[in-house]
């Protein structure tokens, strides 16, 4: 997608920090974290939204997953706990049209 400010970082027309990068996915900092851990996992792939995704899209979507959980403990956030999440469309909170995961944690005592 020409437009797609995710598709953009993926082919590196914006400059980001990547936490990870594989030939599938890629992980950053989200920049207006609500947490103090809070990462974006995103597929290479331009799904749009996880509305679009298909029966072929099952193993990215567990590679997503098992990353998220591998980043949890990379940031030292998996024994306390942390929240994954994905906004489904603008109703759902969706703000970037390319399916992205949130891995979002770190907070002293419990969610806020």
């Amino acid at each position: 997608m020409d437009d797609c400010i995710f598709c953009k970082i993926v082919n590196g027309e914006i400059p980001t920090k990547f936490i990870y990068q594989d030939e599938n996915l890629v992980a950053f900092k989200d920049i207006k974290p609500i947490a103090p851990v809070h990462i974006l996992i995103v597929p290479k792939k331009h799904i749009s939204s996880f509305r679009e995704v298909s029966e072929k899209d099952r193993e990215l979507l567990g590679e997503a997953l098992l990353l998220a959980k591998k980043l949890a403990e990379q940031e030292k956030i998996a024994d306390k706990g942390y929240r994954i999440g994905i906004n489904v469309g603008k109703a759902g909170g969706q703000l970037v049209f390319h399916l992205h995961i949130h891995l979002i944690g770190g907070w002293k005592g419990g969610v806020r």
